[in-house]
């Protein structure tokens, strides 16, 4: 592998990138080290992880990605809040600049592969201004080999320039910060942020476009293998556990975060981890914990002692939103293949402020449906911007609408066809609070999570008996293996029971009133799995 070359041999010809300065070709992680220290973009922690900053932007700039509309976009992205148009005129003004800006100015160039599997990957050239997020995406793609980059040609190109910013009169963004996907030339550009998330979600924004389209589920999810080599997907929010349930040191981590469902089975999208890690321990999250003390992890945000560089993964003070990122062979027992067999338990994971949820619960096929359209969790004060002290409902189509380029149903009836075809079991689990509401009850015991999630997949709740959520009506067991009864029925865990009633009804019609913008889209069938308002 060529640690730089003239930039005229074959990269940046295609894209008109002139006049720049050295190109540092596919560099491995340890020359990249060297670079972010030399440039004093980052520092290395106590035992080896790479710390950086990202500035103001911490989290994705959810309200400032776009797809440009042109003939290949019209008629098939799903548009709106979630997937604004942009003007191919203004893609070409702000390209341009872009193109005179990186004038002088070294690069770095890593060729991956979006997609683990090789009849659905796409190849993917990351070009960026610095050497740590070209780090972050040596790590988060899926790794090319010598062999592979010898006959690499990019299916789609990344060109992120986290200094450069906008000028939203002149450009048309809603602020200086730009996250434009262009499927037409199959270029994105990402600007004005520092914010490494936003690499790989443009590239999982285009896979949600091309897979389905060759009936390909493609999925915002965990996913892992039993010994038995039985595959379990875990969908659901941050904060609602699916990083943390699907590093289970008795099954096998498939990936954490993006995955495709195909006919022949289940793929990660990516080759490493991202992982939240504000107050994380040793004791509830062994495996992520120990990857935050390894050589090739990058942590985001994170507090560190300046003498010592020891870590202390309690600070929030940068943000609630710290991550590590790091390489998923950091995990004992990972499938380095990236992918596995035809799932049999699918797992929808909400953090239920409100306390209403039941910890688990068996979903039929329309209630899956509704839920995974729905994709519900709540968010609290502290964890977000702008949030009040009482929790706030929060939905987001698939659990992941700000990265499905088509309609949520799309998606949704893909997922029906493969529960149906595969016999798949359904489950709703709450991670969220039991016996009153957030500030009132207690959140739910991760050792409990874990037993119920084991009970699930291991079939323990085969033939145990099952009641209805009088107002969710999904199937909630009477007893599961190491939990107690009186948590499995969240009505019961109340004191006060018209209150839990009361609430109950108010979170039933929050989900009503956001279903009603897939109404159109829904079978009666699908509608009726709701709750009753």
């Amino acid at each position: 592998m060529t640690a730089q070359v003239n930039p005229h041999d074959h990269a940046a010809d295609p894209l008109n990138l002139r006049n720049v300065g050295r190109v540092y070709w596919n560099l491995t992680t340890p020359a990249l080290y060297e670079q972010v220290v030399r440039r004093r973009e980052g520092e290395i922690a106590h035992l080896g992880p790479l710390v950086v900053r990202t500035g103001s932007h911490t989290g994705r700039a959810a309200g400032d990605k776009f797809i440009v509309r042109d003939e290949e976009s019209s008629d098939k992205v799903w548009w709106g809040k979630s997937n604004p148009p942009f003007e191919p005129q203004r893609f070409e003004a702000i390209y341009r600049r872009i193109c005179a800006y990186l004038q002088g100015r070294d690069l770095f160039v890593q060729d991956v592969f979006g997609g683990a599997d090789p009849r659905y990957r796409i190849a993917v050239r990351v070009i960026t201004e610095t050497a740590w997020h070209s780090l972050f995406a040596r790590t988060m793609f899926a790794r090319t080999t010598r062999e592979d980059l010898e006959r690499f040609r990019p299916d789609f190109t990344i060109l992120h320039v986290p200094n450069f910013h906008a000028f939203p009169e002149v450009d048309g963004t809603n602020s200086e910060t730009f996250i434009i996907i262009n499927l037409a030339r199959k270029l994105v550009v990402i600007g004005g942020t520092s914010y490494a998330g936003e690499i790989k979600k443009s590239i999982f924004t285009v896979l949600n476009y091309l897979l389905p389209q060759e009936k390909v589920l493609s999925m915002h999810c965990s996913a892992n293998v039993g010994p038995d080599d039985d595959v379990a997907l875990f969908f659901g929010l941050s904060g609602t556990g699916k990083t943390t349930l699907s590093a289970d040191p008795d099954r096998r981590l498939i990936g954490d975060d993006e995955h495709g469902w195909s006919d022949q089975g289940v793929f990660n999208f990516e080759g490493g981890c991202y992982a939240k890690v504000i107050r994380l321990s040793r004791e509830s999250e062994p495996e992520i914990y120990a990857c935050t003390r390894r050589f090739g992890t990058i942590l985001e945000n994170v507090a560190y002692e300046p003498l010592t560089r020891r870590l202390d993964l309690d600070d929030a003070s940068l943000t609630e939103n710290t991550r590590a990122a790091y390489p998923i062979t950091h995990i004992p027992g990972a499938i380095r293949t990236g992918r596995a067999g035809t799932p049999q338990n699918v797992i929808m994971l909400t953090a239920d402020a409100f306390g209403v949820l039941p910890p688990i619960a068996r979903l039929t096929p329309e209630q899956a449906m509704y839920h995974f359209i729905s994709g519900y969790t709540a968010k609290l004060a502290g964890t977000e911007k702008g949030l009040g002290a009482e929790p706030q409902a929060a939905f987001s189509a698939c659990f992941g609408a700000p990265f499905m380029a088509l309609h949520p149903f799309k998606y949704a009836t893909l997922l029906n066809e493969k529960v149906r075809a595969g016999n798949v079991d359904c489950w709703l689990i709450n991670t969220g609070w039991s016996g009153g509401p957030y500030g009132v009850g207690q959140r739910m015991k991760i050792s409990y999570t874990r037993a119920m999630v084991k009970a699930a997949l291991d079939g323990k709740l085969k033939n145990v008996s099952f009641k209805p959520h009088p107002v969710f009506k999904i199937s909630m067991p009477e007893s599961c293996p190491d939990v107690p009864p009186e948590v499995l029925d969240p009505r019961n865990s109340w004191k006060d029971k018209a209150a839990y009633d009361r609430q109950a009804a108010d979170l039933a019609r929050k989900f009503k009133e956001n279903f009603r913008q897939f109404e159109d889209e829904a079978s009666a069938e699908v509608r009726q799995a709701g709750p009753e308002a």
